[in-house]
């Protein structure tokens, strides 16, 4: 039996992760990937404590909150980007290039295969096994198995995490200040207050 259609589209996206970081190196892609979890992790942290600052700009508390997260956001991707750009210009220098990029490249191949897993594991959630493109192919069912291993692996980490008694926050760190009953009061524009 040979490749489908579909079979070459995953290695079209492994190739193409690959080949891009390969361009890149491994540090700029590591790099941006800690940017953006930094830049994730900054804006959850400080967004509220941004939004008590932008009140007299902003009246609407939602988007206070929406605008000082993505301040937040953003200035933490430009650093990171320029911290990036000074690292890559250091590892060009001292002639590190090669492997760096050799390391980028395995770095690419990795994350186009987690994509694919992801988007496997998300298709799996509908009717589409059914499908004779999807009978067919040669590659899904191995990333089919790596997904439910994945699935079963968070679940079951989930599991022993809240087994332990330890709370996981399913609050925004600034609900208080959109659910108050002053920012209630700017929204709904009503002088009573709410309890």
């Amino acid at each position: 039996m040979s490749f489908t259609p579909v079979d070459w589209a995953i290695l079209a996206i492994i190739a193409i992760s690959a080949l891009i970081s390969l361009k890149r190196g491994f540090v700029k892609e590591a790099l941006s990937l800690l940017t953006w979890i930094i830049a994730g992790a900054v804006a959850w942290m400080f967004g509220a404590g941004l939004a008590h600052h932008l009140a007299d700009y902003i009246a609407t508390p939602s988007a206070r909150i929406i605008a000082s997260c993505v301040i937040l956001f953003v200035a933490t991707l430009l650093v990171g980007a320029m911290v990036n750009f000074l690292i890559g210009e250091l590892i060009r220098v001292t002639g590190l290039s090669g492997t760096d990029r050799f390391l980028g490249m395995v770095f690419g191949a990795a994350r186009g295969g987690l994509l694919v897993v992801i988007a496997v594991g998300l298709m799996s959630l509908g009717p589409v096994q059914q499908d004779q493109w999807w009978q067919q192919s040669r590659l899904l069912p191995q990333f089919l198995m790596v997904a439910d291993w994945s699935k079963n692996l968070v679940l079951g980490m989930s599991g022993q995490w809240s087994a332990s008694g330890i709370s996981i926050p399913a609050e925004l760190p600034f609900k208080e200040q959109v659910l108050s009953p002053e920012a209630a009061q700017d929204v709904l524009g009503k002088s009573s207050s709410i309890k």
